[in-house]
């Protein structure tokens, strides 16, 4: 990458599609050696954002650099210098696992006097050194979200994007995923996910909340949460979660389903228990128990959304 503690900044953004604006108008920067997490719905414009800024799609509007390389005019740069997995996995299935690592060296033009090193590499990350004669579509789709990984950072690329990694994986193999990214960042790559887990934000340095192409909050974790949440949050058990959605609702009160629970933002926990819980009872709604509890970042989420 050209010298600069900027890995990534992009002003405007923006990309239509006909009638269609994926992406409103965003501006970000990501600095050097960061995990930096661009969260949001599906459909919010996450994978039209990493695509423009891997050179994969031209922007309709906006400018930007990645790696110091111009979005708009040097996309066949930045390529050399990123590594990129989508959420897909981008593997061929009917290779084996050291058919696919082999073809991807290839790719990013890994020096021949490197590829042995480097497939050991990613054999012994992936937990693939017994299965590297296996056959890829064959394997768990924890072990498939490690090859890939390491596919895509064959050539030790200083900046590498992730599209949605964790989708599709069960809750293990997310945390073990990402005690990967943290050892790579740790060594000064520079990370920049997509994902549409809330609770994998507080993994990230700092993050953006993108909602309908637009970015509607920035931040640390901590920030998000200080700067979007002054409110106390209620977590309610109750016989009919829909229902009491609705009371809460008409009586002016924010609230979202968590699961089986609602969530409801209040001012003052202490002198709104009461009032909630009255509101609900005179419903017949049976409440099993109402407390204060520490906001989440998808509390955050859920509020800004609300009032976005």
């Amino acid at each position: 990458m050209r010298g600069s503690d900027v890995a990534v900044r992009v002003e405007n953004l923006t990309r239509v599609f006909g009638d269609f604006t994926a992406v409103d108008g965003i501006s970000l920067t990501v600095q050097r050696g960061e995990v930096f997490g661009f969260l949001g719905p599906n459909g919010a414009g996450k994978s039209t954002t990493i695509k423009m800024l891997c050179g994969l799609l031209l922007p309709t509007g906006g400018t930007g650099t990645v790696g110091g390389f111009d979005i708009m005019t040097e996309s066949e740069e930045i390529k050399k210098h990123i590594g990129y997995m989508s959420q897909k996995f981008s593997l061929y299935d009917d290779l084996t696992v050291a058919e696919n690592i082999r073809f991807y060296s290839g790719i990013y033009s890994v020096s021949p006097g490197q590829r042995r090193e480097r497939m050991e590499w990613v054999l012994e990350m992936s937990g693939l050194r017994e299965s590297r004669n296996a056959v890829t579509k064959t394997l768990p789709g924890g072990f498939k979200q490690r090859l890939a990984l390491g596919c895509a950072i064959l050539h030790e690329p200083p900046l590498l994007f992730l599209d949605e990694p964790t989708s599709g994986v069960d809750p293990v193999s997310r945390r073990n995923f990402w005690r990967l990214i943290y050892d790579m960042s740790r060594i000064g790559t520079t990370v920049f996910v997509t994902t549409h887990y809330m609770d994998e934000a507080d993994y990230c340095d700092r993050l953006a909340l993108i909602y309908r192409g637009k970015i509607i909050a920035q931040g640390t974790p901590g920030e998000m949460k200080q700067a979007h949440l002054g409110r106390d949050v209620l977590e309610i058990e109750v016989d009919r979660p829909v229902e009491a959605l609705e009371v809460l609702g008409k009586h002016g009160i924010e609230a979202a389903i968590f699961g089986s629970l609602v969530h409801a933002t209040v001012r003052d926990a202490e002198a709104d228990i009461p009032v909630v819980r009255s509101a609900l009872e005179k419903s017949h709604i049976r409440v099993e128990r109402i407390v204060k509890i520490i906001p989440s970042l998808e509390d955050v989420f859920v509020t800004l959304i609300e009032t976005a």
